[in-house]
């Protein structure tokens, strides 16, 4: 017998799913932490096998790619094959990935595994969100905002704790995540579809990110908002553990990926905060947060003091998880049934594109100009972005309208 399959209602959506909701999240919070635990062993990767900051970012950025160019051709593939084959094979990919941290011997190997994990990743970012809206369209979006910020910041919080204290530093976390995710693959078995199959699922994998005409103009307003969170973000992920042992001078994981966990754990707890508040305030909240948060940020860096920058941190933290929700509760429920997946794909590109191409070229100043001066200048980058998206959203009427343009819309 097949499972309920999301046949919507007058509303588009179908009834409530907590079981479902629950598992889903889990399952995109396990793949962000798995995303963020080689952080804090670039490092030791460095030292190791002897190559610049350069390709450390380099590392950072072979994911995001992939990531980025699995969206493209997979990202609205769930649409017409169901959520859980889609979430299947990135199970499977992303098992196979961390296999392959847990043999590397040398950057190579570590490239190739990011690769993959990011290809992974890819498969199955737009899948989860849009499952989790499938199970739930009131808490479904706010899940999908927080669940990847939390996943990021416990993951890698999780790595930097094996990778001081637990044996084996350079193999133990991936071990504990494969044992995570063959767990949650054999879980999925339970989990009922939400997506009834139909026909277009090879013209689907041609490389494309959709925007539904009624999304655009709403999600043309916030991108300067996910631009500059997201850049903070490539930024604390690849360049973060780095900056935090030269400026305390103590070289230790599990304090270097301090700012890589307040960051994003941080901002997962102000989307839980700021749930019920508009995605317009919250999005100016967001963005003036960034701007205070990156002002302590660099304060914290020229006074060579770690409490400051780490105050800073978290205050961009609030305004990393509080733009992020209030773009995504803009452009979400917009999105009719059949493009959610779709609309999601293109979302998660602007995102990971700002991080990667930003967090790259920090690499690749770093090398030239040295970590200090490049944090002074990023830092401006993303204060003035967000500056701007303050300003933006400020001057813009609030969008009362668009919820009901949606509902009288016959698609």
């Amino acid at each position: 017998m097949s499972p309920p399959s999301s046949s919507p209602s007058a509303d588009g959506y179908p009834a409530p799913r907590l079981g479902s909701l629950v598992y889903y999240a889990v399952l995109m919070v396990t793949f962000l932490a798995a995303s963020s635990a080689p952080t804090p062993l670039y490092r030791i990767y460095q030292t190791s096998w002897h190559f610049s900051t350069t390709w450390l970012t380099l590392v950072f950025a072979s994911y995001v790619f992939a990531l980025l160019l699995a969206l493209l051709v997979t990202g609205s593939l769930s649409d017409y094959i169901g959520r859980r084959p889609v979430v299947a094979i990135a199970i499977v990919g992303e098992i196979l990935s961390l296999l392959l941290f847990v043999v590397a011997d040398g950057l190579a190997w570590v490239l190739a595994a990011r690769i993959l994990q990011g290809v992974a990743t890819g498969i199955v970012t737009s899948a989860l969100a849009a499952a989790m809206l499938d199970s739930d369209h009131t808490r479904g979006p706010v899940l999908a905002s927080i669940a990847p910020l939390s996943g990021m910041g416990i993951g890698a919080l999780f790595a930097g704790l094996l990778v001081t204290y637990a044996p084996a530093p350079m193999r133990t976390v991936y071990l504990v995540l494969i044992v995570l995710l063959v767990v949650m693959g054999v879980c999925l078995r339970r989990i009922p579809e939400s997506v009834t199959p139909r026909p277009g699922a090879l013209a689907a994998l041609r490389p494309r990110a959709t925007i539904p005409p009624s999304v655009r103009g709403p999600l043309f307003r916030v991108i300067p908002a996910v631009v500059s969170s997201w850049a903070l973000g490539g930024f604390s992920l690849s360049l973060g553990p780095t900056l935090v042992e030269t400026i305390s001078g103590v070289h230790n994981p599990l304090v270097g990926c301090l700012i890589t966990f307040l960051l994003p754990f941080i901002g997962g707890i102000s989307v839980l905060v700021l749930r019920a508040r508009p995605p317009r305030l919250a999005v100016l909240l967001g963005t003036a947060c960034l701007i205070v948060g990156m002002f302590g940020l660099l304060l914290g860096v020229h006074q060579r003091a770690v409490g400051i920058l780490l105050v800073g941190t978290a205050i961009a933290g609030i305004g990393f998880g509080a733009a992020f929700m209030g773009a995504m509760r803009v452009v979400m429920p917009l999105a009719p049934p059949t493009e959610r997946s779709a609309l999601m794909a293109a979302f998660y590109v602007i995102c990971y594109l700002s991080a990667s191409t930003l967090a790259l070229g920090g690499g690749i100043m770093t090398q030239h100009l040295g970590l200090i001066p490049t944090t002074y200048a990023y830092g401006s980058l993303v204060a003035l972005l967000s500056l701007a998206a303050f300003f933006g959203t400020l001057t813009q009427r609030p969008p009362e309208s668009e919820p009901r343009a949606q509902c009288t819309n016959p698609a």
